[in-house]
């Protein structure tokens, strides 16, 4: 079953990822798509896993939407490979801009997905416990 999950997961990523990639345009030479399809990654999976940490979650789902959906959607090795293409054509303030923005972002979007999952979490004023 984990396998399987994985597969879908996976497999429904990639074709998210591809999609983004295609619709969302690049600014110049700065690959706007793969920068915010990673901080979209960032924030489901700290949402996911808040979540999964909070709840009981089948393990087939979490690897699933994590390992398979997320791993497939996000891209480190090819925000790795626009950097150093940028690097080596010259562009080295845009390397180093998009390494900052990328990491700086990708942590800050973690983090608001952590705080959502715990929000979405938390006792609703009225809720019996």
């Amino acid at each position: 079953m984990n396998i399987l999950a994985l597969i879908v997961g996976g497999f429904l990523g990639t074709l998210l990822r591809y999609g983004l990639s295609l619709w969302i345009p690049n600014i110049g030479a700065f690959p706007l798509s793969i920068l915010l399809i990673n901080w979209a990654g960032c924030l489901f999976l700290g949402w996911l896993f808040t979540v999964a940490a909070l709840r009981k979650i089948h393990p087939s789902l979490r690897i699933g939407a994590g390992t398979g959906f997320a791993g497939a959607f996000t891209t480190f090795s090819t925000f790795t490979v626009q950097t150093v293409d940028a690097v080596h054509t010259g562009q080295l303030v845009a390397a180093l801009a998009y390494l900052f923005v990328s990491l700086l972002g990708g942590l800050l979007m973690a983090w608001i997905g952590v705080r959502l999952g715990q929000k979405q979490q938390a006792p609703r004023a009225g809720d019996s416990a």
